[in-house]
């Protein structure tokens, strides 16, 4: 799915630069989940305030609904060597494509071509590319004894952004504490800043919590290098959303609650499979949908997420909930506050 806009301004990927400077760009998470900033946006005004992420529920009302996705992340990155020459091996899992072959990024790229075989573990996963897909991607072929996921758990690590210097000593703080679904290459990065005592306070108060599911792929975190936005294509990545969840949402709406997304992958999978209405049936399947300026949003009311990347699909698709001009000062404020950006950093409620 690819939305076109109406409006014919800020079509330029160097509108949505921000200038941040690299201390700011948090390398570990806080000992405490919801020990975060958090920095609330009326997307109608442009007008901040500074809070922390465990004053959430004061933000939220009773029949409202929080989104959250649930899947959870694969130690998806692998670290081998190409036979017979012994060179190193670095592979990132993206997707699935079934009988054992997975669409991958590579490293060094130049050197995995079609044939070359990849070993792992001493020999415990062996692989083969198979081919090289337009972009760059490689489809590689494993083989395997026993269960792949236990294999993964045993070899793989997890696959933390390149801006992200350091290892994580317990890796399950990269993973919501409600994840469920194994298949995202990365996390959904909004909702780590949630502890289970949070939400069962934000349950007690009568804010409903549905799940969706999108496995994070190259489609989220893929950069944007062309200088026109509307010339960008989007990766496509799998979600669903259960009859249970479509039920629930359409009853707040119609109840006159708010649908709160935590995250843009929650935001991209309700919208994904929304009616021209609003309203939501069960539904699975690959989407490529892309919000920028100018997209009507049909389901979602208000957003909480991290800090993006500048010049990022991400940064477009909070500009087109709260206007480019209020999300782009509301960075430069974040900058001169001295937030924590990106993955392990502080959040923003958008609403």
């Amino acid at each position: 799915m690819r939305t076109r806009r109406k409006l014919e301004q800020y079509l330029k990927t160097s509108d949505f630069y921000y200038d941040l400077p690299q201390e700011l760009i948090a390398q570990t998470p806080l000992e405490r989940r919801d020990g975060s900033r958090l920095m609330v946006l009326d997307k109608k005004t442009g007008a901040t305030a500074h809070r922390h992420f465990y004053d959430i529920p004061t933000l939220l009302r009773p029949g409202d609904c929080l989104v959250l996705n649930d899947s959870r992340v694969l130690p998806a990155r692998l670290l081998g060597h190409r036979e017979p020459t012994g060179g190193a091996v670095e592979v990132l899992l993206l997707t699935d494509r079934g009988d054992k072959v997975w669409e991958c990024l590579v490293r060094p790229g130049k050197k995995v071509r079609p044939g070359a075989r990849l070993s792992f573990g001493d020999g415990l996963l062996t692989a083969e590319v198979v081919e090289t897909l337009e972009g760059g991607n490689r489809l590689i072929r494993f083989d395997y004894d026993g269960i792949f996921l236990e294999i993964l758990e045993r070899l793989g690590k997890m696959p933390l952004p390149p801006y992200i210097k350091e290892e994580l000593s317990d890796p399950e703080r990269y993973q919501t504490v409600y994840s469920k679904e194994v298949g995202s290459a990365a996390a959904p990065t909004a909702g780590l800043h949630f502890t289970r005592e949070l939400l069962e306070q934000i349950q007690t108060m009568g804010v409903n919590l549905a799940y969706v599911t999108l496995h994070v792929g190259l489609g989220t975190f893929r950069p944007v290098k062309e200088e026109e936005i509307t010339d960008h294509e989007m990766h496509a990545e799998y979600c669903a959303i259960s009859r249970e969840t479509a039920d629930l949402i359409n009853r707040t709406k119609k109840n006159g609650g708010r649908i709160i997304c935590v995250g843009t992958t929650s935001c991209r999978t309700i919208e994904s499979w929304a009616a021209e209405d609003g309203t939501l049936r069960e539904a699975a399947g690959w989407t490529s949908i892309y919000i920028y300026p100018g997209y009507r949003f049909k389901v979602l009311d208000g957003l909480i997420t991290n800090f993006h990347l500048p010049e990022s699909t991400l940064v477009m698709l909070v500009s087109a909930l709260a206007g480019r001009e209020h999300i782009l000062a509301a960075y430069e404020e974040a900058v001169r506050e001295k937030y924590r950006f990106f993955s392990f950093g502080d959040a923003m409620f958008i609403g």
